[in-house]
């Protein structure tokens, strides 16, 4: 049992203080089942206990960061009532543009300095989230995450590194039947679809190695790297052994995947071609059909011990042109509908290719915040910092920007909650189909019944405002108002999918063909006849959930289930949900629906993880920042100067989109729940851009003087 060793220790040592104040436990009787009994109770109050805490950061730091700022404050306050009220007389133009530059760049340190003022450090209790969802010998109650990994072109991107970070993944210590692994090729490569067939294999005796040993990381390129006693901690007599006979056979997998880069290399004229014969659906990037293959989990190959392996998942969506894809954003979200439909986990964690599974507890680590009873039902996700590999001792590429990651977010995550950056965040599937977050419920009212019977003045008051009340809600205009109609759509899916026929085709997967729709839209509007009036009605709102998410009857009844998993009866043809999945990648799925806009990852700009938390926040939802002891995840770092500046001119370029767009904190979302600081957080987000232009002149304006002699 995890942390088992932990909880020993700890009901020793509240032994030993019981026997030290007088009060031996059980002093006439020192049966072993009257231990195990103080042992269970001790271990249950334990389990009830919080699974996360606050950190206070102690005033002896605070408290000196505060008084400096507000001195700082109170200097600027001065100096600039001292330019403002002492213009230049001679060089009027000059002085005024001065004065503006310096204006925003007080506006600008404001701005910086504000969501700084209360941080926030969160501390995980994994043994307790053991203890209340993992216990030895009963069933396990986690819940179940879908991992995202987007490519887009394999060449520019090792296949090598993604092959690293998928085994890093698969081997993740997490109940591999509540795992699941979908891996996003956006440039329809059959280089990478024959490295993921080549890493399925590898898997079968790299996962079980990891998990027998513990070793960490998971990713065995950075494993066998490392520099450090790999005996440490290892006490079993044949690691030696067999980390030898690993890392011969990682070996032996690295030449094989660099030999389908080196093929890849010589495209021929007539285009790519499968093992079996038939031409590669993918030969034109920019047109082809939607793939998807299945190569692990509960339909795959067994591990070398017999062990059932974590599901993965080819992902390439349809691409025709005349279609915008949006990107990544669109990719993230055609893998949010093909995940709905295959495994529908609660829970989702995206990483870029490069980035590999670094801590094989992070998903625990973010689970003891969505897990959490208080806290969880309110969470959007979990953000995790970004860390990297490779990165020389002077960091002149300043990649490990320790303000932002160190400061800045602990800061917001006194707030509202941290930015997502793009990577190594998991996410509430619920807050990513643009639901709101529940809201607290309110005390009821006082009614009669607290007063004598002949008082019939809350009658007159507050009985008038309950009826307003319910007068209300049958309009539509309470806060479940929305929860009849989706129950209903869920109860008649369920109905409907039991009277389903079975549908050919074969299992496991589908590539580049033309499925006939699985489950037909007629069924819905056929249903309608024979049912109550308030069925119907509810039924009606069908409509309304196709304008929402598309016209898939399987992901619209996946949308309804709150806690995850496949709806009733969806999964008894594996076959027809592939069929389904390829539909839902189809490039002319999202027109007219909300995907983009409202929901999944927002589209109009290139930094799409801005503008997605930003939505997020705007509608109430709160985010974490997990700073685990050892870094959760790591990337690949810019080592040069021109892919630190392709890098920078990105977000910036993102920043300056988000400004023009009607996304822009300034004035979007007034009337939602986004808190003050937050606001100006993300307003600092997308105006920092504008900085260099004050700045070049602020630097210009001596030279000139100099010049013109003013």
């Amino acid at each position: 049992m995890e942390g088992s060793m932990e909880w020993k220790d700890r009901i020793d040592k509240w032994k030993t203080k019981q026997e030290k104040r007088g009060n031996k436990l059980n002093p006439d009787d020192s049966d072993d089942d009257d231990d195990k009994n103080d042992d269970e109770y001790m271990l249950l109050a334990e389990a009830r206990q919080p699974l996360w805490r606050k950190v206070p950061i102690p005033s002896s730091q605070i408290n000196p960061y505060r008084i400096v700022i507000v001195l700082r404050l109170v200097v600027l306050c001065f100096f600039l009532k001292f330019r403002i009220t002492t213009p230049a007389t001679d060089a009027v133009p000059l002085w005024l543009a001065s004065v503006v530059c310096e204006l925003w760049f007080a506006l600008s340190w404001i701005l910086d300095q504000l969501p700084k003022w209360a941080p926030v450090t969160r501390e995980t209790y994994l043994d307790r989230l053991a203890l209340r969802y993992d216990r030895e010998g009963e069933a396990c109650r986690l819940a179940p995450i879908d991992f995202f990994v987007s490519t887009v072109d394999p060449l520019k991107e090792p296949p090598l590194i993604t092959a690293n970070t998928v085994l890093s993944i698969l081997a993740a210590d997490y109940p591999v039947d509540r795992t699941s692994c979908y891996v996003s090729d956006d440039g329809a490569s059959m280089l990478l679809f024959d490295t993921l067939s080549e890493t399925a294999e590898f898997a079968r005796r790299w996962v079980p190695f990891c998990k027998k040993f513990a070793v960490e990381p998971r990713a065995p390129e950075f494993y066998f790297s490392q520099k450090m006693d790999y005996l440490k901690d290892k006490v079993q007599p044949t690691f030696v052994k067999e980390r030898r006979a690993m890392k011969r056979e990682y070996e032996e997998f690295k030449v094989r995947v660099n030999a389908l880069v080196a093929k890849a290399q010589k495209k021929p004229e007539e285009g790519w071609v499968m093992q079996d014969g038939t031409p590669w659906p993918g030969n034109n990037t920019r047109d082809h059909p939607g793939m998807i293959q299945v190569y692990l989990g509960t339909q795959g190959a067994l591990d070398v011990e017999g062990h059932e392996l974590p599901r993965l998942v080819y992902v390439s969506r349809e691409k025709r042109p005349g279609y915008d894809h949006h990107k990544k954003a669109g990719a993230m979200n055609a893998l949010v509908r093909v995940s709905a439909v295959l495994t529908n986990a609660p829970f989702i964690l995206n990483l870029d290719c490069d980035h590999y599974v670094n801590n094989s507890k992070a998903v625990r680590e973010a689970m003891c915040f969505l897990m959490d009873p208080q806290l969880g039902r309110k969470l959007c996700y979990v953000q995790f910092p970004q860390r990297f590999d490779g990165i020389d001792s002077h960091d002149r590429y300043a990649n490990r920007n320790v303000v932002f990651f160190d400061i800045n977010m602990k800061g917001l995550d006194g707030i509202q909650g941290p930015v997502y950056v793009g990577t190594g965040c998991v996410f509430n599937r619920q807050a990513l189909y643009g639901y709101d977050p529940p809201r607290p419920e309110k005390r009821p009212k006082m009614t009669c019944d607290c007063w004598p019977s002949w008082c019939c003045c809350c009658c007159c008051f507050g009985g008038g405002k309950q009826r307003r009340g319910k007068k209300d809600k049958s309009k539509g205009g309470g806060a479940d108002s929305g929860d009849e109609p989706r129950r209903g759509l869920l109860g008649f899916y369920r109905k409907r999918s039991g009277k389903k026929d079975k549908l050919g085709g074969k299992k496991g997967g589908g590539l580049g063909k033309k499925h006939p729709r699985a489950f037909e839209l007629e069924e819905i509007e056929e249903g309608l006849e024979g049912y109550e009036e308030l069925e119907r009605s509810s039924l009606m709102s069908q409509k309304s959930f196709e304008k929402r998410f598309g016209q898939s009857p399987v992901f619209i009844a996946s949308t309804l289930v709150e806690d995850g998993g496949l709806p009733q009866g969806a999964a008894a043809d594996p076959a027809s949900l592939i069929k389904e999945a390829i539909h839902v990648i189809s490039c002319g799925y999202e027109e007219k629906t909300e995907w983009g806009k409202e929901i999944g990852w927002i589209y109009g700009s290139v930094t799409e993880d801005i503008l997605t938390g930003f939505k997020m926040h705007c509608r109430g939802w709160k985010s974490v920042y997990c700073t685990p002891a050892r870094a959760a995840f790591k990337g690949s770092a810019p080592i040069n100067l021109s892919d630190r500046l392709h890098q920078v001119l990105r977000w910036a370029l993102g920043s300056v989109e988000i400004f023009m767009s009607r996304h822009c904190p300034l004035w979007y979302a007034y009337g939602g729940r986004l808190k003050w600081l937050e606001r100006f957080a993300y307003t600092n987000t997308i105006v920092y851009p504008f900085t260099s232009i004050p700045l070049l002149a602020y630097c210009t304006i001596p030279a000139v003087c100099l010049l013109t002699g003013n």
